[in-house]
This record gives C-alpha cells, sequence and structure tokens, in this order.
C-alpha cells in the first residue's frame, strides 16, 4: 500500500505537469497560428502588388515590393551573437508560400528574357548581370530553400520544385545543378531526416509553423495532390533534363524501378522515352545528311570554280594566240601586196594601164610596176538588201522615239502642248461644217489619185 500510495504520489505531479505542458504548447500554438493568419495576411497583400506591378510589366519594382517578403531581415549590429531571423515567407502558409515563390520565380525568368540592352537600362548593368547569374547558375535554388525552408531540401513544396525545375530547364547553362537538386529533393523527400530533437530543440521563433514538417513525411504521394506533384516532378526528371544531359539509359532505368509510378504511367512514360530518342535519331540523322549535302555542295562549288578558272585561262591563251597569228597573217599580207605584181590580163592590169599617167600627158608603159602599184583598185559598192532598208526605217523610228522621250522629259510642257493640240483638233473636227468640208477635202483628193491611177493604167497598156 505503501509503496502504491508513493507511486500515486509520485504520479500526481507527472500528470499535472504533462497537462500544464499540453495547456502551454496549445497556447503557444494558438498564438503562432494566430500569427501566422497575420503574416499570410500582410504576406498576401504585398503578393497583390507585386502582382499588379508585374502585369504592367514594371519589373523592378515588382521585385523589390516582393523581395522583403523572401529575404531574412538584416542583422542586428547590438546583437551579433543572435541567430538570424527567417524570412517572413516562412511563416506563412502553404497556399500563400507557393504563390509568393511562383511569382518571384516568374519575375526573375521575365528578367532573364529580357533583351540586354533593356535589361541594363531597367535594373543597371551590375544588378540585372547578378539577376541573370543567379539563374543560370542555378543559386536561385539554394536561395528559396535556404530563405524559405530553413535549408531543409525536402521540405520545399512540390509546385515551387517544379516551377524551379522549368526555370533552370529553360535558362540554365548546364542541367547538371538541375539534376542534382532534383536527384536531392526526390531522396529526401523519399528518405526523411529521423532526428526530432534537432527540430525539437529549435526554437519556436526560428522553426518555421504551420507546415507539414513531420519527421515521417512520406514519399509525397499521400494526397491526389501531391501524387499528380510527384509524378509532374518525375516527367521534369526523367523526360526532360536527364535527356538534356544525354543519359537515356539510366532515365529508362530510373523510370522502370520507380515506386510513384503506376504500370499505366510508366508505360506511358517509357513510350514518351522511346519517342522522344527516336526524335533525337532522327534529327541527327537529317543533321549528318545536311551536313554531307552542304560538304558535297561545297565540293561542287570548288570544281565548278576550278573547272571555270581553267576554262578561262585557256580562252584567254587561244585568244593570244589568235591575236597573235592574226598580226602575223597581216604583216604576211602587206609585204605580198607591196611586192608580188598583178597577172597580165588581170582587171587591176587594165586598170593601170587605162589610167596610168602622169603629169603632162605622157603614159607609163603598161610594164611599168611604178604605174601598177600607184593605181589603187576602186571599191565596190554593194546595194542595201531589204532587210538592211528595214533596220535602217525602224533604228531612224526608235531615233524618234527616244528623242521625244527625252524632250518629254525635259520639257513636260511639251507634252501637255501636244495633248492640247490633238484635243483642239478633235474638238475642230466634232463641228459639222468643218467635218463637212474635210470629207470634202479628201473626197477631192481621192479623185484625183483615181485618175492618175487611171492614167498611169492606160499609159502602160500603151
Amino acid at each position: 500500500m505503501t509503496s502504491n500510495g508513493s507511486i500515486a504520489t509520485t504520479l500526481a505531479p507527472t500528470r499535472e505537469t504533462l497537462s500544464s505542458s499540453q495547456l502551454l504548447s496549445s497556447s503557444i500554438s494558438s498564438l503562432n497560428s494566430s500569427s501566422t493568419r497575420q503574416a499570410s495576411s500582410q504576406i498576401s497583400k504585398i503578393y497583390r502588388q507585386a502582382s499588379t506591378l508585374f502585369l504592367t510589366r514594371r519589373l523592378p519594382e515588382s521585385l523589390s515590393t516582393i523581395l522583403p517578403v523572401i529575404t531574412s531581415p538584416a542583422a542586428d549590429d547590438t546583437n551579433p551573437d543572435a541567430s538570424p531571423e527567417p524570412a517572413p515567407i516562412s511563416r506563412a502558409s502553404r497556399t500563400t508560400r507557393i504563390k509568393v515563390w511562383s511569382l518571384y520565380l516568374t519575375i526573375l525568368n521575365a528578367i532573364v528574357e529580357l533583351d540586354p540592352d533593356e535589361g541594363k537600362q531597367a535594373f543597371g548593368s551590375k544588378e540585372w548581370k547578378g539577376l541573370v547569374n543567379k539563374v543560370r547558375d542555378g543559386d536561385v535554388w539554394e536561395e528559396v530553400v535556404k530563405n524559405g525552408y530553413g535549408g531543409v531540401e525536402g521540405d520545399v513544396d512540390s509546385d515551387v520544385v517544379i516551377n524551379l525545375a522549368t526555370l533552370l530547364l529553360a535558362h540554365a547553362r548546364t542541367q547538371k545543378v538541375n539534376q542534382t537538386r532534383l536527384e536531392s529533393y526526390l531522396a529526401a523527400s523519399t528518405n526523411p531526416s529521423l532526428d526530432v530533437s534537432s527540430r525539437l530543440s529549435t526554437p519556436t521563433a526560428t522553426r518555421p509553423h504551420s507546415r507539414s514538417l513531420s519527421p515521417v513525411k512520406g514519399s509525397g504521394t499521400d494526397t491526389p495532390r501531391d501524387l499528380n506533384a510527384r509524378v509532374k516532378i518525375l516527367e521534369l526528371y526523367t523526360l526532360h533534363v536527364l535527356l538534356r544531359n544525354n543519359e537515356w539509359d539510366y532515365a529508362r532505368e530510373f523510370i522502370s524501378i520507380s515506386s510513384v509510378l503506376d504500370e499505366e504511367r510508366r508505360e506511358a512514360f517509357l513510350q514518351a522515352l522511346q519517342s522522344l530518342q527516336e526524335e533525337q535519331m532522327e534529327s541527327e540523322r537529317r543533321e549528318k545528311e545536311e551536313r554531307r549535302y552542304q560538304e558535297e555542295q561545297l565540293k561542287r562549288d570548288v570544281e565548278e570554280a576550278r573547272r571555270r578558272r581553267i576554262e578561262s585561262e585557256e580562252r584567254e591563251k587561244r585568244e593570244e594566240e589568235a591575236r597573235n597569228r592574226r598580226s602575223e597573217k597581216g604583216s604576211e599580207i602587206d609585204y605580198g601586196v607591196e611586192d608580188s605584181p598583178p597577172r597580165p590580163g588581170s582587171s587591176k592590169s587594165r586598170s593601170s594601164v587605162k589610167g596610168g599617167s602622169v603629169k603632162g600627158g605622157r603614159s607609163l608603159p603598161s610594164s611599168s610596176p611604178t604605174a601598177r602599184s600607184s593605181v589603187p583598185a576602186k571599191n565596190v559598192k554593194v546595194p542595201p538588201s531589204l532587210l538592211t532598208r528595214a533596220g535602217n526605217v525602224v533604228m531612224n523610228v526608235r531615233k524618234l522615239v527616244e528623242s521625244m522621250a527625252g524632250s518629254f522629259k525635259t520639257r513636260p510642257m511639251l507634252l501637255m502642248q501636244m495633248l492640247g493640240f490633238i484635243v483642239g483638233i478633235l474638238v475642230l473636227l466634232s463641228r459639222r461644217d468643218v467635218k463637212e468640208r474635210v470629207k470634202s477635202i479628201l473626197g477631192k483628193g481621192w479623185g484625183k489619185v483615181r485618175q492618175t491611177a487611171g492614167m498611169g493604167v492606160k499609159v502602160s497598156y500603151i
């Protein structure tokens, strides 16, 4: 009895202590929940302001509005030993936290997509380069984990992970950082830390509240929403990031052994992976064919240029030889004309005999070479043919038209005067009396032409 009583008296204060601790914890949780609601309300207002500024393309103002929410306050200089306060976003609710980080990542994506001149003008050269390098080097992932989730990789919300992976997939210099981060997140969320004491020893002020930071957090598939988010992360990891790093076999193996995917999803992932690999092989084949075609085309162009150069050199050489032959032949012909006497009885000999006279009336003998060489041969003119005459007429008409066109260009008023003259003639001919007079004149002229023609026919008949 005594022992039982002592046990009872010993347990009584323990129960009282437990009840008081429970009351204290419940009161602290109620205070934290009320402070969390106030913080979420304030952060929601800031989020709406930043969203409005972003939609109006005021990126610097939008970024400066949202930065105080996701950045830890500056350390107090008076108390350097104090632990730094977490960012206000760590005390917000899950929905608000996802909205704020998604907006921040969207603003960074828009900043990176700016034209360099526009970005430097909006943010300044140094700040804009810093923001761009933060995204392209993958440092933004560490910033999100440190400021929003206390440095715990596995506590990052799945929607934020999807946005981070998509941002790095679009703008990172290499996908190695993206692959490493996704693998760390998947490993941390699948195998959570069981060190409860480290979390319980963390002060309440510095520990993010109202979040599911349970040490027994599962693989992120407790609800259908979590399952869809995890499937989306696996899709980004296996069908995009690993393929950008050319790790096709590892992606196929990861899909095959994943416990998150059911048979239907696994088959769909494998089919998508196979189709993407076939597309890449087809693209590589087309690129090889294009390179080969360009190389063959370049060879053909080089051969064609070489052939044309050889032909040009040969043509120039032939022309040079032809010019040389003509010059040699011309010199031989001139020499023969001067020395060769004409044959007896030829026309040249007769013309030289007829015209061979000197001043004083004395005729030189026909056999004299001086008489034969002094009288040149007469040029015989060939009458132009019908085609030549027609060509001359056309050429003259063309010259007339060109001269008239030149006159019209140099003197535009001449064209107006001609048009006025033509219009005046037409108006004059429209009068009845003038028309009858012209008709009578034309009739008389036509009658004279017929009479002349009739007389010509009679004469030719006689």
